[in-house]
């Protein structure tokens, strides 16, 4: 049990003592601040020149979610390798760099050195996942590793535009690509397990379907039609695979008993991640098959606000509760959190379908999600901040 021998060697400040704290902390932070400052220069308001588009963008892809992937992954890793977590000097070396890309994409994100700053951290982490994956002998999550290279390439490229612009677009699809198909992989693989042992544990059949070949040529699918979409967004046939891909994410959601779980807030928050992935890769499609009657940004939100929002949410919470020692129970705040995520999402999504409503259902989507990560910092925050319960 290395993980837990580390825990009791441990003794340096509890938010530096497991990946998870100091980063879940700070994504949800940034959540909380980085939308309401670019909606509110999105909308007239005063403020800096360099909070645009793009800022939002790229603020969104590698600033949050960069955040959430490394916290969870410095604390998934070591369970899957076995090998001993980054704590301590290490760990705040790489919080640090996670920080300092953040103030310079604020101050002067077309700065040279504003570049390279923030295009440490992610090619870093990547490093660090390689690292463990294979020191640890770990072949089953080499894809994980692969991912996040790609992502942090992603970010390389978007920095590129400055120089290049028709890199921007390509960078941007690429880290959704890999952000999509990180919670194809990874969270096709916890939904159905966590379900099955909560299942179990209560006694409820039938029990989710065990992983198998449909799983496996689903998350192929997934693979291929993202990166066809990187490669070629205005072929049709990509349009079809995009599609084809959402319908089989459904697909195999279905397989996990969606419908058993629906009293059980930590779980049906998973899946309710998992369906925006769906509904996500499906709007994707259709607006490479009708962009006339589904604008571009409605896939692109119900991917970003809907899948990653909710499905790194639903993480947070289940993984702050376990690793500090606390019951793994929905308290009515963390429903709450869970509400607010998912009806930004629609309403983000709808400012896309509904322009002539547009600016108030994007007001509306601004503030869901506020709350929802307000209340993860009310509920969540102290735990994250606190050294674990005894057991």
């Amino acid at each position: 049990m290395p993980s837990a021998a580390a825990r009791r060697r441990y003794n340096g400040p509890a938010l530096l003592s497991f990946g998870f704290r100091p980063f879940f902390l700070g994504a949800a932070v940034w959540a909380v601040v980085a939308v309401p400052l670019w909606l509110w220069i999105h909308l007239g308001g005063a403020g800096p020149a360099a909070i645009d588009r793009d800022w939002h963008v790229h603020e969104m892809l590698f600033g949050y979610v960069g955040g959430v992937v490394a916290g969870f992954l410095l604390t998934a890793v070591p369970n899957w390798t076995g090998r001993l977590p980054v704590t301590g000097r290490p760990l705040a070396a790489l919080v640090g760099l996670w920080l300092a890309g953040r103030g310079a994409m604020l101050l002067a994100p077309t700065h040279p050195a504003a570049v390279v700053t923030d295009a440490a951290f992610l090619a870093v982490f990547a490093g660090v996942v390689w690292r463990e994956v294979l020191a640890g002998r770990n072949w089953r999550n080499l894809p994980v590793a692969g991912m996040v290279t790609l992502l942090a390439l992603a970010n390389l490229a978007f920095h590129g535009r400055l120089y290049w612009p028709d890199l921007g677009p390509l960078a941007e699809r690429a880290a959704v690509a890999m952000i999509a198909l990180l919670i194809a992989f990874i969270g096709g693989r916890v939904t159905p397990s966590f379900t099955r042992n909560w299942m179990a544990q209560a006694g409820r059949a039938p029990l989710p379907a065990q992983a198998d070949r449909i799983d496996q040529a689903g998350v192929g699918l997934v693979a291929a039609a993202v990166l066809g979409w990187v490669a070629r967004p205005d072929l049709a046939l990509t349009g079809i695979a995009l599609g084809l891909a959402g319908l089989a994410t459904l697909f195999r959601l279905s397989r996990w008993r969606t419908g058993r779980v629906l009293g059980e807030p930590l779980l049906w928050s998973l899946h309710a991640g998992y369906a925006w992935l769906g509904v996500g890769l499906i709007l994707a499609g259709l607006h490479i098959l009708a962009p006339e009657a589904v604008p571009r940004t409605a896939g692109a939100h119900a991917l970003m606000t809907g899948a990653a929002g909710v499905m790194t949410l639903a993480m947070m919470t289940r993984a702050t509760l376990g690793h500090t020692g606390r019951e793994r129970t929905a308290d009515r705040a963390t429903v709450a959190l869970y509400a607010a995520a998912n009806l930004a999402a629609v309403s983000r999504v709808a400012a896309a379908l509904i322009p002539e409503a547009g600016a108030d259902l994007l007001v509306l989507a601004a503030g869901l999600w506020v709350s929802a990560f307000g209340l993860f910092l009310f509920r969540y925050g102290p735990m994250l901040l606190r050294p674990r319960l005894a057991s």
